[in-house]
């Protein structure tokens, strides 16, 4: 199979990177496992243990994306939304609890095209266990985890939070715990998150990123 892909970047095709296993999935994108690889080591340096999780992104059938550059506002748009509500959470916890742990937001996402044409982003978030440690359900007017990510994707598509319902997905099996001291459990989450990496379904070009992740 023939891969376009952005010339700055190279191909990996070994199964693991980092000593980390990845999926069967490849080729990957070096350049994009070296980030994910980097906001996984900087989650587990500022804290001991990190709550990490998968979730999914996709558009409603009527919603026709205008350019690249629009879908990678979308994604910018969703990432700053989710980030405002976690720290309007926190701030609303210390309320109650003047120790009450606070959490940087790290993440990795990736843009993928369908057999349509349509885009969707696959992500992976990482924060502080001690502040978080569950995704919760869809369940409306519930402070979770679940409907943050419904509230900031209806944000970002400029939606009630009713029209988006479906649009956030949550996998089987999308929570990690990872501890700085248990390789096993990073090596779990690298290797569920090595998904995002592979070049296969990206697009390069046009104005548009296919991959993009926390800078801190």
């Amino acid at each position: 199979m023939t891969y376009k892909f952005n010339s700055n970047h190279s191909f990996h095709f070994d199964t693991e990177y980092a000593g980390l296993p990845i999926q069967n999935k490849g080729p990957f994108i070096s350049e994009y496992l070296h980030r994910l690889h980097c906001t996984m080591n900087r989650a587990l340096d500022h804290y001991r243990e990190v709550f990490a999780f998968r979730f999914d992104l996709r558009l409603p059938a009527n919603h026709s994306p205008h350019s690249s550059a629009y879908e990678n506002e979308l994604i910018d748009r969703f990432i700053e939304s989710f980030k405002a509500k976690i720290k309007h959470n926190r701030q609303m916890a210390r309320r109650e609890k003047p120790y009450a742990h606070d959490s940087v937001v790290r993440y990795v996402w990736a843009k993928e095209v369908g057999h349509r044409g349509r885009p969707h982003y696959h992500l992976a978030v990482l924060l502080n266990k001690d502040a978080y440690r569950a995704i919760g359900t869809y369940e409306p007017g519930r402070d979770n985890m679940f409907n943050r990510l419904h509230e900031a994707w209806a944000s970002a598509l400029g939606l009630p939070v009713s029209a988006v319902s479906g649009l956030v997905h949550i996998p089987d099996n999308a929570s990690y715990f990872l501890h700085r001291e248990n390789q096993a459990s990073c090596a779990a989450f690298f290797f569920r998150a090595s998904y995002l990496c592979k070049a296969a379904t990206k697009t390069f070009g046009h104005g548009g990123h296919g991959f993009g992740s926390s800078r801190i």
